[in-house]
């Protein structure tokens, strides 16, 4: 599958971070490939955080991510340790 803007939503907001939360029925390969946050690249900042409610149609799991790269084009993501 592939981003969904109407599944990520804002959890809050204070002093230019971002805590999101995002559902998806893709499994944590797919969260983690290169590019799959890219048409979010507008609302995505360096260290917003991500609650993520992964493969909700499979076996789920929920994981936290943070964004470490924006370059305006491209967004990149890890698991947050």
């Amino acid at each position: 599958m592939a981003y969904k803007a109407s599944d990520l939503s804002v959890l809050a907001y204070a002093n230019n971070f971002t805590l999101w939360h995002y559902t998806t029925t893709d499994d944590t390969a797919g969260i983690e490939t290169a590019g799959y946050f890219d048409s979010a690249v507008d609302m995505l900042r360096l260290n917003d955080l991500f609650i993520v409610n992964i493969d909700t149609d499979g076996t789920p799991a929920t994981k936290f991510y943070i964004v470490t790269g924006n370059d305006g084009s491209s967004v990149t993501v890890a698991v947050y340790s």
